[in-house]
């Protein structure tokens, strides 16, 4: 076992997330619509497919000893990812991009706040679906592979870039200096490397359940993928610029899992 090892920690760091944060040091305005909305598609695509091709398709394998029934545990777990994504929207306060009314218990936190919340909620999955194939592949019983870790951490990360120039822009448009939008985008990204490294060390616990683990994280994804991600790129008036960028992240994802999985 290879658990508190170095490999160990460069797994947990493949979630790492600070490093799109330093994008807001740089931009002197907030985005444009039209730019937010293809990054924001971008993420979405990469997303979807990292949830078929690096988290159901494993999880499906790992079952096949459950014969025609192998959909069982990749069901349940996907409908257990929806439904902890449903509980924490609506017990978390919480505002979404061009949203004008919060979501969530009524609360008396500031806006810039709330969106540092929204943006949280959205990191959770994927800094779990990172952990989770990190798990797999240490535990050397999976079937998983350090390439499909790998992956599927930089299909992550890819989409990281955009999402936290999006998240970062708005905070320091509404007032807050270079440094503390900054530090607002750390915050919102730093439960992806802890939750990765939290499933890393629990990989122990993790190994028998995997099936329901990886699609557990990609009901999560997709959660976030179809409430957040898909109104934002959708929202203002018609444009394709959001539809076009999605298949643009979706394919490029799909080449990474395919040519390096």
């Amino acid at each position: 076992m290879l658990y508190g090892s170095n490999a160990t920690k460069s797994c947990s760091a493949f979630s790492g997330d600070i490093p799109r944060r330093w994008l807001c040091l740089f931009l002197t305005h907030e985005l444009s619509l039209s730019v937010q909305r293809v990054l924001t598609g971008f993420a979405a695509g990469v997303m979807v497919a990292a949830s078929v091709w690096s988290l159901l398709l494993p999880s499906l394998d790992l079952s096949a000893a459950w014969g025609q029934l192998a959909f069982v545990p990749v069901v349940i777990g996907f409908w257990l990812g929806i439904f902890l994504l449903l509980a924490l929207d609506h017990l978390i306060p919480h505002l979404h991009l061009h949203s004008q009314q919060a979501e969530g218990p009524h609360s008396h936190l500031q806006r810039t706040t709330m969106l540092v919340l929204a943006v949280t909620l959205h990191n959770i999955p994927e800094g779990m679906a990172v952990g989770v194939v990190c798990a797999g592949y240490l535990s050397g019983e999976s079937g998983l592979t350090l390439a499909g870790v790998f992956t599927l951490a930089l299909g992550i990360a890819i989409q990281n870039f955009p999402e936290g120039a999006i998240i970062s822009m708005p905070l320091k448009s509404a007032g807050l200096s270079r440094w503390r939008s900054f530090a607002g985008g750390v915050l919102s990204g730093i439960v992806e490397p802890i939750g990765a490294g939290i499933t890393i060390l629990a990989a122990a616990l993790v190994v028998p359940v995997l099936p329901y683990l990886l699609s557990f994280a990609a009901g999560a994804m997709l959660y976030v993928v179809v409430e957040e991600l898909i109104p934002e790129m959708s929202a203002g008036p018609h444009s394709d610029l959001g539809v076009l960028s999605f298949a643009l992240g979706f394919t490029i994802m799909m080449a990474l899992d395919t040519a390096l999985g």
